[in-house]
């Protein structure tokens, strides 16, 4: 904390891929909303509502992928509507299959497209037709260049992941574990570490139970340049629709303005390492 400084309002946008935003945070990708969380939305209709709806209150949401090819027809459609301010992700299938769903991201005008590559590990996505699984440096690349606008890399926990992304042609990484494996460490543990080896040469997102404002300045502080928050859209999209989402994005977007401010920074680029302390700093330096 550290109000001894200038006040006023800080300035929260951030620019990515060309487009600026009104907050560091995203809508994180969310599949088979009907089974998870409640029949009275579908992929297809959640996803319509959470895109236009971030898109108007000043961020952007990414958008799922499933067995179900009509999702990614929809998502795709969804980000066309709202003038291609969306981020479709892929699932790693096959070549064949990916070339055919890039085809929809580009037709759709997305500024960016990602593909989660920790949903190998998923089990619904094994042993199907078409297959899914992990890729090599190699293969990604040759995703990268069947993307046509900047592709993210859901699914890094290492710095040794971070590099073989970025020696594929990604143009940010999201550090994610997805769930998928057993006693991974949280993302906040290993973000810094990932931050240190990229070296500015990528853009990074986290994500990982970010809930709050304060969360975001954390990862920012810790080497982000945005975070994803996923589920509590869900609440937002079931509860009220697209007013929910707007008080949701209210809500985080007022928790780091008001963290800004009581940490004495007037921009997302002024938070620094050192407006944060963890367990592994044993000094204090004045």
């Amino acid at each position: 904390m550290d109000t001894l400084c200038e006040g006023g309002t800080p300035d929260t946008h951030v620019e990515l891929f060309g487009k600026s935003f009104k907050y560091p945070f995203f809508a994180g990708p969310v599949g088979a909303v009907q089974l998870h969380y409640g029949d009275c939305l579908n992929d297809i209709s959640y996803n319509d509502i959470l895109v236009s709806s971030c898109a108007e209150f000043g961020i952007a949401a990414f958008t799922g992928d499933g067995t179900d090819g009509n999702v990614m027809v929809a998502a795709t459609k969804a980000i066309k509507n709202a003038n291609g301010l969306g981020i479709p992700t892929v699932k790693p299938w096959n070549i064949e299959t990916i070339r055919k769903k890039m085809a929809m991201v580009q037709e759709s005008g997305a500024f960016a497209v990602a593909m989660d590559v920790d949903a190998a590990g998923l089990p619904f996505l094994k042993n199907l037709d078409p297959p899914a699984g992990s890729k090599t440096v190699e293969e990604l690349r040759e995703v990268a260049q069947a993307a046509g606008v900047p592709f993210i890399v859901k699914g890094v926990m290492t710095a040794k992941g971070a590099l073989k992304a970025k020696e594929a042609g990604a143009a940010a990484i999201v550090v994610s574990n997805h769930g998928v494996l057993d006693q991974c460490p949280a993302t906040a543990e290993v973000l810094e570490d990932i931050a240190h080896a990229v070296d500015g040469s990528m853009k990074i997102f986290v994500d990982g139970g970010i809930r709050s404002g304060t969360d975001v300045f954390k990862a920012i502080a810790l080497g982000a340049d945005a975070v994803m928050i996923a589920r509590p859209f869900v609440t937002a999209v079931y509860g009220g629709e697209r007013e929910g989402v707007k008080s949701y994005i209210d809500k985080i977007g007022g928790e780091l303005e008001d963290t800004m401010k009581m940490c004495g920074v007037s921009s997302l680029g002024e938070i620094t390492r050192d407006c944060v302390w963890t367990p592994h700093d044993h000094t204090i330096s004045f």
